[in-house]
């Protein structure tokens, strides 16, 4: 299948997306002095934004790119969350699956840009695990969600919606729903996603779940057949920012690695860019992509969105250009 039919394929593809829902605001500005006050720049704002962060910034890339996507996740009782139900709306995303929680806040990132550079970053946020209410409430929309999807992504930003039950309830139900599972994992709960399709973790997340270093290719190789063969995956892509990506595969018995690499372009900003990976690379397997025609699809789609500043989605039309532009 060729890359125009896996993104015609696509605009017909439900997606259901577990995880921690996150609102990012961007305060914008120019910084020409430093304060009188204390040695820091002082920063003259000019624009205001808000816009998709954490699993909902993969649901707006599944949009994006034609696709049908719902949400499991939770935001608080208060004005980022009502910001971020809005967005969803406007958006034409699914939140059914949402859990209003006025015991936490919203999930919020606030970042001061000066000069097109990042001065700080401000996080409000609540790492409680869920309370039972709201867990059961998720779980149940999950499953319920997953019976007419084509593809199931666990975005994992250790905020507390994802843990181990969480995850045990979803995938113990797989074996009736046989759709691809893909999850973007952080270290909390690498070790739980035992059984998934892929899982799409970078260079640091890997290393860390191993507890030993990447420094080159025979490390990137040992790690990776390590994850594998405990995960019990069908694929593992491991993302390595401006050196591209590898993609393992299980093989009569071994593991076959391909390295894909990226095609030379100025980079702004990496915020987001695993978001979109693992939505392409879904979305792709969903459409009927193999492993490394999806994996090539989601690393076009990567090289786009670290050319702007914040998590901005692709649409189909900017992934079709890049892929004609390089075969070209």
């Amino acid at each position: 299948m060729n890359f125009q039919g896996i993104l015609n394929q696509i605009r017909s593809k439900k997606v259901v997306v577990v995880g921690d829902l996150i609102l990012d605001k961007y305060i914008q500005g120019k910084a020409d002095r430093i304060s009188p006050e204390a040695p820091v720049p002082v920063v003259e704002v000019t624009h205001e934004s808000v816009r998709f962060g954490g699993s909902a910034n993969v649901a707006y890339n599944i949009s994006s790119l034609g696709g049908i996507v719902e949400v499991i996740g939770v935001v608080g009782d208060d004005q980022n969350g009502e910001t971020l139900m809005d967005m969803f709306n406007r958006s034409g995303i699914g939140t059914n699956g949402i859990f209003i929680d006025s015991g936490r806040p919203t999930s919020t990132k606030s970042r001061l840009m000066a000069n097109r550079q990042q001065i700080v970053r401000i996080d409000r946020e609540s790492k409680a695990p869920l309370a039972e209410s709201a867990f059961s409430v998720l779980v149940e929309s999950a499953l319920s969600k997953m019976t007419d999807s084509d593809a199931i992504i666990f975005e994992d930003y250790d905020k507390g919606v994802v843990d181990s039950e969480f995850i045990h309830q979803v995938l113990k139900k797989r074996s009736f729903h046989p759709q691809p599972v893909v999850v973007d994992p952080k270290v909390e709960n690498f070790w739980n996603y035992k059984g998934v399709t892929s899982i799409t973790p970078n260079l640091k997340e890997a290393s860390t779940a191993v507890k030993r270093p990447i420094t080159d290719d025979e490390s990137l190789i040992s790690v990776g057949c390590e994850i594998v063969d405990r995960l019990e995956l069908n694929s593992l892509l491991i993302t390595r920012g401006e050196d591209g990506m590898t993609l393992f595969q299980p093989d009569a018995g071994q593991v076959s690695v391909n390295h894909i690499s990226t095609q030379p372009r100025e980079v702004f900003d990496v915020t987001g860019a695993g978001d979109t990976v693992v939505s392409v690379y879904t979305l792709a397997l969903a459409a009927g992509a193999d492993f490394i025609t999806a994996a090539k699809l989601a690393n076009y789609a990567g090289g786009i969105v670290v050319g702007e500043i914040g998590c901005v989605a692709v649409t189909s039309e900017q992934l079709m250009g890049i892929v004609e532009e390089n075969s070209g």
